[in-house]
């Protein structure tokens, strides 16, 4: 395990990247709170932070503003810093319906929610690694790291030591595992999990893909290692292992306990305001739902929306935030906020529609008070936790707001020369009169190259409708934009960098940070409206896109020329003489740079192993079994359960079940054949 971090890479900094590095490293270490980092598309800005990351040596947070960024940056600190604690932190809902109350129509919505398993094993493993005093730690994680979780000091108290030379009984440590949030299943051990066979405790670890063995002799422990849970290889062995709770949200007895003294009180007390108000619905409502949450409280340890409890579990004062991420770095963090021109204004808006449907909850009688104190950080509260102590704050983009700027005194550190010799692209605005037809035309002469484009609408349902019309002129697009779950918008622009697209349209999500360097020409429709997505900043930031590309090109579809669009030409302009006098005075020719070797789905990996390990045993079931169901099947019969097995695996793929969806696959392919050879 190393304490300090390592940077792999075969390049050096080169361009106005020293003296950028230079700067951040040296304001950091002389105190300076917040510094803001003006860097264009291409020019290296993810190595430039690797390297003040490696020189600092500090535990790290990335902030980034959704999912599809936190991966792609996720993947290219792994392939920077191998050999340290790369970890990945964001929402682990694939679906998440809150609970809310619409007074209007008297309807009561529950809450509904479909919890990732991978993504939750990520959190914990960031967890964990924070809390193993680890120095070389960089969390990349999406705004909703300043959500709620447990408390970090409950959560470290859960934490489970075990060493050959201190003595402990085998039924003591399977009580510590239970506190911790394991279960015991001694038949199908999966994460989270323990199994006992005598003397022999195995812990498939909540926050990793491997198991760990204890071996007990009496009350000494004999071994300690780690297996692979599906050959049981041994990986490693130890004198002594930290095992971390299986669960975010863990607590101590004696708070549980007086936790619900203060639940129970404050019930009272919710009651009793009811009637004074003479609201009897209401106050029979609070009564049943918080006593009926209490009993499932004391005899399963948990209950639908325990999160709205935290504070009492926390030990928390009323109106106190709840603990976040942040809470688990040192005082001497640093974190890099990437495309904060976006990020900074996501955190501010966070937490007002939080309070507006808690509100209507408590005021209806279906929560305590307390439930309002389970919300995300406030915009005030979350400068409180960054601007204090050590922490240094490193603000990242190719368009910084004023807040930035004012939180830096004005002063930025430039980069915008970039060691490939690319120019920013030429833009040229065209009328919007037939711009489909012109587009289509575009479009063609690119995919004749083997380059991509990138068209940006102004709405989803515009992304939609040009999508289904491409397509009918056999165009390889799809769209992309908030309605595309997480997963499926890593795997579009995957495709797109593949060649299995040649067009992808989307609305907003196109402009920040995306790494597509086969994209030659960006297309950007209604340029001349008013609005943030046609502002100056967004259209930088998307003209950007094509930037990476030697023959990259911007053609905005405008009537008029707005001052944003004039603003946007004209910084262009200037970025392409610096990059072109660095050029002639260096003797560079600009050439293209490679996208990710990588996937971006941080999941990627593990879905692939399971692939490997699992499709022998498939191979063997099918043969054994379902061939000879399926040579029984009629024509009508065989269109029905292929029709029917590709729905199931396509939902198994979607929710990351890897092996179902292999062992779907191969049955389909399997009637596939048999329908043909009918």
């Amino acid at each position: 395990m190393h304490e300090s971090f390592i940077l792999h890479s075969s390049y050096k900094p080169t361009g106005d990247q020293p003296e950028a590095i230079a700067q951040l490293v040296s304001g950091i270490r002389e105190g300076a709170q917040a510094q803001t980092l003006l860097g264009v598309t291409g020019s290296g800005k993810t190595f430039t932070m690797a390297n003040v990351i490696e020189q600092v040596n500090r535990p790290t947070l990335i902030l980034s503003h959704n999912k599809t960024l936190a991966a792609q940056l996720y993947a290219e600190m792994r392939a920077f810093f191998p050999e340290n604690a790369v970890e990945y932190f964001v929402s682990y809902y694939d679906y998440y319906q809150p609970e809310a109350y619409i007074p209007q129509s008297d309807t009561y919505i529950e809450k509904d929610l479909s919890i990732n398993q991978e993504i939750e094993k990520l959190r914990l493993s960031a967890i964990s690694a924070l809390l193993s005093g680890r120095r070389d730690v960089i969390v990349v994680s999406s705004v909703s790291c300043l959500y709620g979780i447990g408390n970090p000091q409950d959560f470290s108290q859960n934490a489970i030591t075990i060493d050959k030379q201190v003595p402990v009984m085998r039924d003591d440590f399977l009580r510590q595992l239970v506190d911790s949030q394991y279960v015991r299943n001694d038949v199908d051990l999966h994460r989270g999990a323990f199994r006992v066979k005598g003397d022999t405790v195995d812990i498939f670890l909540a926050y990793a893909d491997y198991c760990l063995r204890v071996v007990f002799w009496g009350n000494e422990i004999e071994e300690i290692y780690t297996f692979e849970p599906i050959d049981n290889h041994v990986l490693d062995e130890f004198d002594y292992f930290n095992i971390y709770p299986a669960s975010i949200f863990c607590t101590t007895k004696a708070r549980v306990e007086n936790a619900i003294g203060q639940i129970r009180q404050d019930l009272a007390d919710q009651i009793i305001y009811f009637q004074k108000e003479d609201r009897p619905i209401e106050a029979k409502r609070i009564e049943e739902r918080v006593n009926y949450d209490l009993e499932m409280i004391q005899e399963l340890g948990y209950c639908s929306g325990v999160e709205n409890y935290s504070r009492y579990f926390d030990g928390r004062e009323p109106g106190s935030r709840p603990y976040c991420l942040l809470d688990y770095f040192p005082k001497d963090m640093l974190m890099m906020v990437d495309e904060s021109h976006v990020t900074v204004p996501q955190i501010s808006a966070m937490s007002g529609g939080d309070a507006a449907r808690k509100n209507n909850l408590v005021y209806y009688g279906f929560r305590l008070p307390a439930a309002r104190d389970n919300r995300p950080m406030t915009f005030d509260e979350w400068e409180e936790a960054v601007f204090r102590d050590e922490r240094s704050t490193v603000f990242v983009s190719a368009t910084p707001a004023d807040y930035e700027l004012q939180k830096s005194g004005g002063v930025i550190v430039e980069q915008v020369i970039r060691p490939t010799g690319l120019l920013d692209p030429e833009i040229e605005v065209r009328p919007s009169k037939n711009q489909i037809d012109d587009l289509l035309e575009e479009i063609q002469q690119r995919v004749e190259k083997d380059e991509r484009v990138l068209v940006t609408t102004l709405t989803k349902r515009m992304a939609e409708e040009l999508d289904d019309y491409l397509r009918k002129y056999g165009v390889r697009c799809a769209y992309i934009h908030s309605d595309v779950d997480t997963i499926e918008r890593v795997q579009i622009m995957e495709d797109l960098r593949k060649g299995v697209y040649d067009v992808l349209v989307g609305v907003n999500l196109l402009r920040e940070g995306l790494d597509l360097p086969q994209v030659s020409l960006v297309a950007i429709l209604d340029a001349d409206s008013n609005g943030f997505l046609r502002d100056r900043r967004s259209l930088t930031q998307t003209a950007g896109r094509a930037a990476r590309h030697v023959n990259g090109k911007v053609i905005m579809y405008a009537d008029t020329i707005s001052s944003a669009m004039r603003d946007t030409i004209n910084e262009t302009a200037r970025r392409r003489a610096i990059q072109q006098a660095y050029n002639e005075k260096h003797d560079i020719t600009p050439h293209a740079v490679g996208g990710l070797t990588s996937s971006m789905n941080p999941l990627a990996a593990l879905s692939k192993a399971e692939e490997q390990n699992v499709q022998y045993e498939v191979k063997k079931m099918y043969e054994a079994v379902q061939a000879p169901i399926i040579e029984a099947m009629t024509e009508k019969e065989l269109k029905k359960a292929i029709d029917a097995t590709r729905k199931q695996m396509l939902r198994a793929a979607k929710d990351l079940d890897f092996m179902e969806a292999a062992r779907l696959r191969d049955e389909l392919l399997m009637m596939e054949k048999k329908l043909e050879n009918q």
